[in-house]
């Protein structure tokens, strides 16, 4: 195992989102089935830490850009500043939807309808405002070569915010499953995309010319979009079917194929381009910074691991042969010359 290998190209900002959803939304489900009795705002505990973390990173950020003028040409940094403003304005609108969705749900505690403080509407508000941002920041990330993941969700999922706010506020009566149809639709995509992974694959598997750590990456490819979209295909399925009353089952266990697709998803910023070194004003990879700012560390992460298998391994008895001859063969040369010949051991030094 090689561990500057494993995380070169890390991306923080993804490995935070992904295990802060986890963890939300697993306290989540046990709140909702009642094996927790905490409140809600403790429940978004960890979506508070994400923004809080985005929040003051781009203070952090602005402050060293306002500070060190010179910092501003140093590679693409005005681009990795308007990325971040952009970011900042997305997650603030997210977290004024999480505080009236909090402040709802704490209202609705004991009540028998979904009769709260506000209309679901004000508290969906914010999403519908995210939809003309995301679409721009979109469009301003396919110029400049950006992955804008969040950006994109929220701007195709905008008409799926409008139904389940009306549904929430019982002026539509239709059945969950109709409410989810952009969802549906989707996913349908998301489908044809593995589908498509998974016989471009197949494809590459039986093609001779091509080499074996492209055919691995192919493979590993079709894996990851398949152990990722099947899993959440089916806890929409079960959702859908608990909210319409056709199932009883646990919402821990109709959430449990979502945790699938986290974890999933988790590995993935491991080795993942994309990372804005603006964060925080460090100006450079989190690794790169990490590894500055403790030297220790260096060390181990120079370290390579191999795992040898026992066929590899020489027997007690081969050792001592081989004991033997080396030193019968140092004493001939002893004998012969005057000079001693050692044999060359390559060590590799840290970086």
């Amino acid at each position: 195992m090689n561990l500057r290998g494993l995380f070169q190209d890390f991306n923080p900002s993804k490995f935070l989102v992904y295990v802060c959803l986890l963890l939300f939304t697993l306290l989540f489900a046990l709140r909702l089935d009642n094996y927790v009795q905490c409140g809600y705002w403790v429940v978004f505990l960890p979506l508070w830490f994400w923004k809080g973390m985005v929040i003051a990173g781009s203070i952090v950020a602005g402050f060293v850009w306002w500070r060190h003028p010179s910092y501003r040409v140093e590679g693409e940094g005005y681009v990795d500043m308007k990325a971040i403003i952009i970011c900042l304005c997305l997650n603030s609108l997210l977290l004024i939807f999480e505080i009236l969705a909090c402040n709802q749900m704490d209202s609705l505690q004991g009540n028998s309808k979904l009769v709260g403080n506000h209309l679901w509407l004000v508290v969906f508000m914010p999403l519908f405002l995210t939809s003309p941002m995301s679409i721009a920041a979109c469009v301003w990330g396919f110029r400049h070569d950006r992955g804008l993941e969040l950006e994109a969700m929220c701007s195709i999922n905008v008409l799926q915010f409008i139904f389940i706010a009306l549904k929430l506020d019982d002026i539509i009566t239709w059945s969950w499953s109709v409410v989810f149809i952009p969802i549906w639709i989707l996913m349908c995509l998301l489908c044809l995309i593995v589908l498509y992974y998974i016989v471009w694959s197949i494809l590459i598997l039986r093609a001779t010319e091509i080499m074996a750590e492209q055919r691995r990456a192919h493979l590993m490819a079709a894996f990851t979009a398949m152990a990722l979209v099947v899993p959440l295909l089916t806890f929409e399925i079960l959702l859908v079917n608990r909210l319409d009353h056709i199932t009883s089952h646990p919402f821990v266990a109709v959430f449990s194929p979502f945790y699938i697709s986290l974890l999933v998803l988790i590995p993935t910023s491991f080795g993942q381009r994309g990372s804005n070194h603006w964060w925080f004003g460090i100006r450079k990879d989190f690794c790169t910074f990490l590894l500055t700012a403790c030297p220790f560390l260096r060390e181990y992460g120079n370290i390579s691991y191999k795992m040898e298998s026992m066929d590899s391994v020489t027997p007690p008895e081969d050792q001592d042969i081989n004991r033997e001859m080396y030193t019968t063969s140092i004493r001939t040369v002893m004998d012969h010359s005057t000079k001693l010949i050692v044999p060359v051991v390559s060590i590799e030094m840290p970086d």
